[in-house]
């Protein structure tokens, strides 16, 4: 019965991009605490290492926190040995219609009014 909700709810675009954020938001915070714990830290550890609360790093830890900097994560990554890499892939979805395209289209139907 879920996977038929979300798959009804995953046909509104709106919901899919939120939907897709939140799992990407969520690789990240899994990503740091598991770091973390192989560093053998604690968050409390951690924080005081780069000059910051355990609250802080709970919030980067969480999965629904959407607000990681880049700055900042380079700045856990280096405490924690690690780097940060970040990639773009292209989306799944079909492209927009060609700009041109939609242009000479308009430029057509001018050019046809115009003789009329």
């Amino acid at each position: 019965m879920l996977d038929r909700d979300l798959k009804q709810q995953m046909k509104d675009p709106e919901f899919a991009t939120r939907f897709e954020q939140a799992g990407e938001a969520w690789d990240v915070s899994i990503q740091l605490a598991a770091l973390r714990q192989q560093a053998g830290l604690s968050q409390k550890e951690l924080a005081r290492r780069l000059k910051t609360s355990q609250q802080h790093i709970s919030r980067l830890e969480s999965p629904g926190y959407e607000g990681h900097s880049l700055a900042n994560l380079r700045r856990v990554a280096s405490v924690l040995n690690a780097r940060v890499r970040v990639s773009f892939e292209p989306e799944q979805k079909p492209s927009r219609p060609d700009a041109r395209t939609a242009d000479s289209g308009k430029t057509k139907r001018s050019a046809t009014r115009s003789k009329e």
